[in-house]
């Protein structure tokens, strides 16, 4: 039988230590692990190890921090700091902050000729039309259109192939899921001219079996700075052509805006420029569309098919006494029609009755014509006064607004507090939770201050260190203060 040998491993220092720690410092030598010899066993044999032996690989030991030099133990921040060092190669005073900052983020110093930043250069682009100067249904399809036109004419130009229009209708049509037509390049051509040129050609490969190679075909260009060798068709120039394109749109429905407050009574001027918003009782979607523009015929050969028309073509071919049998052919088959020219028609009846400008309602009956004169005076210069508000204006009387409920839930807060003076975030926080809408903090305290600002005598703001203080006029009536801020109010409407 054989003997039975107990072996005795005489473990290392560091495997007594974390699975992490043995693995910075790198695989144990081959020396580091003994065995004694076993009698009865070849030179160089190892014993066989019992099945109830732990495996090499098992999970190791929690070890317990080691103690440095004062006794005290040393937490896991310190381990994970030594080895860092270690992995570091030793180099004194570098944090795992160290570690990360020159490792992951550099810092590049800019250069001198750089070009700026595209917020700046543009800047322009940016500038959008106010929000008041809504397009028209039809109008803002029109622009989703010129713009999927001017992207794949775009694309054919720049790859140098000629734009035909068939190409470009296949490239809308499955842009836009709509159908694009030749009237709508006509009102393109109409809104904005100066974008494509269009001309008639013929010997085109077309790869299509329904039109013939030898037809004419309105072909699509780009009108470009012709000063470059070669002008691209760049997304800059493709944005800038998109917004001239909105500006037309909107310059159209302008003149149709001040048709329509020229017809008022009485009549509204308002400058084009300072316009911000339609007049509240112009219908916007009512505009009528654009108009479509003429665009290059193919050039065809006439064929003739009256006598006029033989007239006409060979006046030069034929012999006096044939023109005068054509020319009475003319004449006979004009009276045999009994026709009438156009003029002979009653004027009277194709004018559409104008009502009188000045009809006065049934219910106004019996009212003086100066007093409806003066309403409607008044009237159009509210109106023109809201046409030519600019936005920080309007967001100012939206404001004034809301202070007559928001002053009356300030005084509540204030009688609840039982306080003289509250914090400026305490106020905003009770006044938030109390308001109908929802307004967040800081809109909250522009109102307060907008509150201060127009009733200074009976809410001041008190700036105390780095806090701000209400402090509330308890003398002064509610009734009075509301009064004040309705009184504000229609006097800043006026303007």
């Amino acid at each position: 039988p054989r003997p039975a040998a107990s072996t005795m491993e005489t473990k290392s220092p560091l495997s007594a230590a974390p699975r992490s720690v043995r693995s910075l410092s790198g695989p144990p030598p081959a020396d580091r692990t003994r065995t004694r010899p076993v009698p009865g066993l070849p030179k160089g044999a190892r014993p066989r190890q019992s099945s109830t032996s732990e495996p090499q690989c098992s999970q190791p030991r929690p070890s317990t921090p080691r103690s440095k030099g004062d006794g005290k133990p040393e937490g896991p921040e310190t381990l994970r700091r030594t080895r860092l060092r270690k992995q570091q190669g030793g180099q004194p005073g570098r944090t795992p902050e160290h570690v990360a900052s020159s490792d992951v983020f550099f810092v590049f110093p800019p250069e001198s000729g750089a070009e700026q930043p595209a917020y700046q250069r543009y800047h322009t682009l940016a500038q959008a039309t106010p929000p008041g100067l809504s397009l028209p249904y039809q109008y803002k399809i029109l622009a989703e259109m010129f713009r999927s036109m001017d992207t794949v004419v775009a694309m054919l130009y720049n790859r140098s192939e000629t734009a035909t229009f068939a190409k470009i209708k296949q490239g809308v049509q499955d842009m836009m899921h709509r159908r694009f037509e030749e009237s709508h390049v006509g009102q393109i051509k109409t809104v904005f001219p100066a974008a494509f040129s269009f001309r008639q050609q013929k010997n085109i490969p077309t790869f299509n079996s329904n039109v013939s190679r030898g037809s004419y075909q309105l072909t699509v260009e780009p009108v470009l700075n012709r000063n470059e060798a070669r002008p691209v068709l760049s997304a800059s120039r493709l944005l800038e052509r998109r917004r001239v394109f909105h500006q037309n749109l909107i310059s159209v429905v302008k003149q149709h805006h001040k048709a329509f407050l020229s017809s008022l009574v009485p009549p509204v001027s308002v400058p084009e420029d300072k316009l911000t918003r339609w007049h509240p009782r112009f219908n916007v979607d009512a505009v009528p569309a654009v108009q479509v523009g003429s665009l290059p015929p193919p050039p065809h050969t006439e064929n003739v098919s009256t006598a006029q028309e033989v007239l006409e073509k060979a006046r030069s071919l034929i012999t006096p006494k044939m023109e005068k049998a054509l020319v009475s052919l003319t004449q006979n088959a004009g009276d045999a029609d009994g026709t009438k020219p156009v003029g002979s028609q009653n004027p009277a009846a194709a004018q559409p009755a104008v009502p009188p400008a000045g009809l006065v309602p049934s219910s106004l009956k019996g009212v003086s014509q100066s007093l409806l004169d003066r309403i409607r005076a008044k009237e159009a210069q509210k109106l023109q006064a809201a046409m030519t508000r600019n936005p920080a204006q309007e967001e100012r009387l939206l404001m004034l607004t809301r202070l007559g409920e928001l002053a009356r839930i300030l005084r509540n807060v204030f009688v609840a507090e039982k306080k003289s003076a509250l914090v400026m975030e305490v106020a905003c926080n009770r006044m938030a939770a109390s308001y109908r809408s929802a307004l967040s903090l800081g809109e909250m305290e522009k109102h307060i201050r907008l509150l201060a600002e127009v009733a200074p005598d009976w809410l001041s703001i008190h700036p105390i260190r780095k806090d701000f203080y209400l402090k509330l006029n308890k003398m002064v009536e509610l009734n009075v203060i509301l009064d004040k801020l309705n009184h504000r109010l229609r006097e800043e409407e006026r303007l």
